[in-house]
């Protein structure tokens, strides 16, 4: 017992004296990569070196086996390799074709061998080959160590490039031509000529400076292009480059801002020293929203790099230097978020609109855009530009591109009216999903659409149907009925009557009306939820902006603009509740007022409905002259019987 206790304590105290011994540094990654080639090299060098022995492989024999053959005569010639340390034998009888038998030989007992020879008188021949394992392992060796090389050079390098980016983090990324390379002038951009004569001015600044100085005239130093999208805002500053000649600068206002501080003012005070040394030249900043935005609003304040970054382009554009020779052009769509002191005078002189086009815009684009595209003489670039409005400059490229991919894929040599009506179709509503089957569904879709075409037709101041159709399109759309808009409706400033502004929501609702009439308040489906969402916004802006109602000529509501989180925080209503109370009931009397007038136009025009819904279903696809065609043949004679359209094939 006293022999255990021993042990055991004898062994804690070893354990307690390994673990107060130090331990052992953790080896550097270096050294273990110099170990590893260490041992690459030695270990190929081991495997060169070491003799193959093959007992076992076909063709060999063995030493014993060889003096057994000589012995018995079965030998007629054997070759001995010294360096190799093996010999060729070959037995008796073989061919010349058939292979020597291989065998190894040992230094300390070739004697008797060479006895066993002699004696036998058997044809003996000793050759020389080359010895290239040492070739072989300096090969080897100087291939890792070059790999090694390799490596480390890459990993060097890689942390120098690391190391130069981080000092050129304050370079500006600007694309600079030194020449007019642009490619673009005037005449490729179509559809603003007002935004074009107005830039002319820039254009002749930088060509004849002397006209302006010489009256003490300065020309504008900065110039905002103002517009939606696709527009062609950026096209146009291109095109004043190529006009004028000059070195051209783009960059977007993006790439100013990093997430580095300070990163983006030293990119912008990188960007004007380079517009200084080749001035004349034009700067471009596309979507300058992006750092202009106004500084501290909303409830997070502001953003530090961002507003630093403003505050340069500030300095840089109209500070303590001139930047005498250097135009800055900005392109926006969001102008009511710009900061007000990039807006004065000294920095953007001039905001210029470069709006959707109108009609002879929309003609003068497509002639710029149908030249490279092999139109049918058929086509006609008027009757598209009368079918596009709201469409802009990207969007007409995009519809004749849209033709052309169908024109190739229908396998055709050159565009047609159906390809450029499907390129119009697919751009506006969707893409062409298979017919439906003859169904109640079906049924349901046709009346609903020609309750929307019908109550536009008996309407005086409604917009006149351009196409019907019951084919299904991408985007849950079972079928949908477009109307001709006039170019003067386009824009949300253009001026609209009560009059018109009830007859759309009329028109809007015509399509419930017609499934009311027909089926019933109880079958009526989710199928007009888009039309009375549209129907209660214009409900709602007669009432509360445009002063269309029994309330008055009061603007009760304006545009939500705002864009910044937490602005208006804590402002109050502009009505009262019962003001609000009385908005909701004036809306409700609009739609209730244009659903009771759809409903009567369907029920007072029940015959001509069904037949209407008979050629829709039969042709699927009906455009507005077809349709006024029928309308004005069955008010014409109401009691002869209808002759409805052939199917086209």
């Amino acid at each position: 017992m006293k022999n255990s206790w021993k042990h055991a304590w004898l062994g804690h105290l070893a354990a307690k004296k390994d673990k107060s011994r130090p331990s052992p540094k953790k080896s550097i990654p270096g050294r273990h990569l110099w170990r590893i080639l260490g041992s690459l090299v030695i270990s190929q060098g081991i495997l060169l070196s070491t003799p193959v022995f093959a007992e076992n492989a076909p063709n060999t024999m063995s030493y014993s086996q060889l003096i057994d053959k000589i012995e018995k005569g079965e030998v007629s010639k054997i070759e001995v390799d010294e360096v190799q340390k093996t010999a060729r034998v070959r037995l008796e009888g073989q061919k010349s074709t058939d292979p020597t038998q291989i065998v190894t030989l040992f230094d300390y007992n070739n004697r008797e061998l060479y006895s066993q020879i002699r004696a036998k008188k058997i044809d003996f021949e000793v050759k020389q080959s080359a010895d290239n394992s040492a070739a072989v392992s300096l090969v080897i060796n100087l291939l890792v160590i070059f790999a090694v090389l390799a490596v480390l050079m890459a990993i060097l390098r890689r942390s120098t490039q690391s190391q130069g980016n981080a000092m050129n983090f304050g370079k500006s990324r600007a694309r600079f031509q030194m020449e007019a390379k642009t490619g673009v002038m005037f005449d490729d951009v179509a559809g603003i000529e007002e935004a074009k004569e107005e830039l002319q001015e820039v254009v002749t600044f930088l060509k004849k400076p002397e006209r302006f100085n010489a009256i003490g005239a300065k020309i504008p130093r900065g110039v905002l292009l103002i517009g939606p999208p696709g527009t062609g805002k950026t096209m146009l500053a291109k095109a004043i480059a190529g006009e004028a000649g000059v070195p051209f600068f783009s960059i977007s206002g993006s790439e100013f801002v990093e997430m580095f501080v300070g990163v983006g003012a030293s990119r912008v005070r990188d960007l004007f020293r380079k517009a200084k040394e080749n001035s004349p030249c034009i700067v471009f900043i596309d979507e300058i929203d992006a750092v202009g935005r106004q500084r501290g609003a909303g409830i997070g304040g502001g953003n530090d790099e961002r507003e630093q970054t403003l505050n340069q382009l500030l300095t840089e554009m109209d500070g303590f230097e001139g930047n005498s020779g250097v135009i800055i052009i900005a392109a926006t769509n969001r102008p009511d978020v710009l900061d007000t002191a990039l807006l004065r005078p000294g920095r953007f002189d001039r905001q210029v609109t470069v709006d959707l086009p109108s009609y002879k815009g929309r003609l003068g684009i497509l002639q710029v855009h149908a030249r490279n595209k092999k139109l049918d003489p058929e086509v006609a670039l008027e009757t598209i530009a009368r079918r596009t409005p709201g469409f802009s400059g990207a969007d007409l490229a995009n519809l004749l591109n849209e033709a052309a991919i169908l024109t190739a894929r229908r396998r055709k040599e050159t565009i047609s009216n159906l390809e450029v009506n499907d390129a119009i179709d697919r751009i506006t509503i969707g893409l062409t999903l298979n017919p439906l089957m003859d169904s109640k569904k079906k049924w349901m879709t046709a009346y609903h659409e020609i309750g929307h075409a019908l109550v536009a037709t008996m309407l005086k101041n409604a917009d006149p149907v351009e196409k019907v159709t019951i084919i299904p399109r991408s985007g849950g759309i079972e079928g949908f009925t477009s109307f001709t808009l006039d170019d003067e409706m386009i824009d949300s400033e253009g001026l609209r009557s009560r009059a018109l502004l009830m007859n759309r929501i009329t028109v809007a609702l015509g399509g419930r009306a017609a499934e009311a009439e027909i089926y019933g308040e109880d079958e009526i489906d989710t199928g007009a939820g888009s039309d009375i969402k549209r129907v209660s916004s214009l409900a709602r802006e007669m009432v509360t902006l445009y002063g269309m109602s029994d309330l008055g000529p009061v603007a009760l509501e304006s545009p939500n603009n705002e864009v910044f989180l937490g602005r208006d925080w804590g402002s109050r209503s502009e009505y009262s509740e019962e003001m609000a109370t009385k908005i909701d009931r004036k809306v409700r009397e609009i739609a209730f007022e244009c659903y009771a007038e759809a409903r009567r136009i369907i029920r007072e025009n029940r015959a001509l409905t069904d037949k209407l819904v008979e050629a829709l279903l039969d042709l699927e696809t009906m455009d507005g002259d077809e349709f006024r065609q029928i309308v004005d043949r069955y008010t014409e004679a109401p009691k002869q019987q209808l002759a409805l359209p052939v199917k086209s094939q």
